[in-house]
This record gives structure tokens, sequence and C-alpha cells, in this order.
């Protein structure tokens, strides 16, 4: 077994974790406005779509780091399957439990994205679900466990992170639930093998631009 013992680890654990956690929270705002169809003239669904799309991929790729930094680091006894089985460290158990309850239940929806074409639209829409409470679980862990997260500007960014999940939560239940119902934004570059027809996708975006040409020509 690998025993690392330097300060680049420690300072690579904590500043990829308070970078995922701004990055997953991003994802999840955005993925509020994909499901309640929000977009225009100037940026539209799909564009939203593909930005939570890749959002997402730089938030697992930053993820991983935050996790393989600290198990590297010897200076700590987390357990190499801490990041997966809750309440196996000995470090911080509560706070690297809740982190690893968020690990597994963003691991679930992630995957669930990838086989979104062999899933499902009502199972796949069931695990996303469970995006809201990774995130809720990513910011206690943060808080629990973060060195940064106690007060000063990392209290600020977790708290920051916090405001924005709530915002997104009470937009999406409150101020346009018959937008989000039964719908989802489709992406342009996932056409291929799903079933959808293309044509629909031009024709929409094709009346998009129908529409914002006159707007122009009114003013």
């Amino acid at each position: 077994m690998l025993a690392l013992t330097t300060p680049y680890l420690w300072y690579t654990t904590r500043a990829t974790g308070m970078v995922t956690l701004v990055l997953f929270t991003l994802v999840v705002a955005l993925g509020t406005l994909v499901s309640t169809r929000v977009g225009g003239t100037v940026i539209g669904r799909f564009e939203v779509n593909e930005l939570h799309r890749s959002l997402t991929m730089v938030a697992m790729v930053f993820l991983v780091i935050h996790i393989l930094t600290t198990l590297l680091d010897s200076y700590v006894s987390t357990g190499w399957l801490s990041p997966v089985i809750p309440f196996i460290s000995e470090y911080r158990r509560l706070g690297v439990a809740i982190g690893a309850i968020s690990f597994d239940l963003m691991l679930a929806v992630w995957v669930s994205s990838l086989l979104k074409g062999r899933v499902k639209n009502t199972s796949w829409r069931f695990i996303h679900w469970f995006s809201w409470l990774a995130l809720a679980s990513a910011i206690l862990h943060a808080y629990l466990t973060g060195t940064d997260a106690k007060d000063g500007a990392g209290l600020a960014a977790v708290a920051a992170c916090a405001a924005v999940v709530l915002a997104s939560l009470l937009w999406r239940f409150i101020a346009r639930p018959t937008r989000a119902a039964g719908r989802t934004a489709l992406s342009p570059l996932a056409t291929v093998g799903t079933g959808v027809d293309s044509s629909v996708l031009a024709s929409e975006d094709a009346a998009r631009q129908v529409v914002a040409s006159r707007s122009r020509r009114r003013r």
C-alpha cells in the first residue's frame, strides 16, 4: 500500500474539494434550468443542456482527484473503501461518511445519465432526483471535514453553494412547475441511437430563429 505524506497532497485535497463543490452546485443549477426548459434567443436550451453535461464531466474529474489525494495522503487514515462505504473511516467518521453517501449518489446519477438511452425515462428521472440529496450531503461534508470551510472565504463559498441550491429548488418547484412537468431538453449530440428524429430538433431551432428575427424587426 502506498504511504505518502506531503503537504502538496493535502493542499490538492482541499483545493479540489472546494472546486468540486462549486462545480456540482453549478451542475445542479444548470440541470434545473434544463428541466424547466429555460433558454432564449441568446443562449438556447440546447446550449444550456450541453454546458450542464460538460460541467458534469469536469466535476467528476475533480471529484476523483479529490478522493485519490485523500487516500494517498497517509497523514490521516481514512481507509481505501471509505469513499464508497460510510462509517469506516477513522478520520472524522461522520463527515467522511456523509461524503461517501454523496459520492455514491453522484455516481448513481452519473451512470444513469451515461445509460440514459437504455434506461426508462421514468427510472432516469427518479434516479436524477438523488442529485439534490447528493449535493446537500456534499455541502454538509465540506463543512464537517473541510479545513477551510469553517470561516473566511471557505465558509462564504459553502454558504453561497447552499444558497444557490435552495434558490434552484425554489425555482424548480414554485416558479415554473408547469413547464417542468414531464419535459427534458434533448441534446443535439445525443440524437443518434435514441430514436429522436433530428428533423424535429431542426424544425424547433428554425422556429426559434424566426421568432427572434421577427422580434428584431419590430425593434
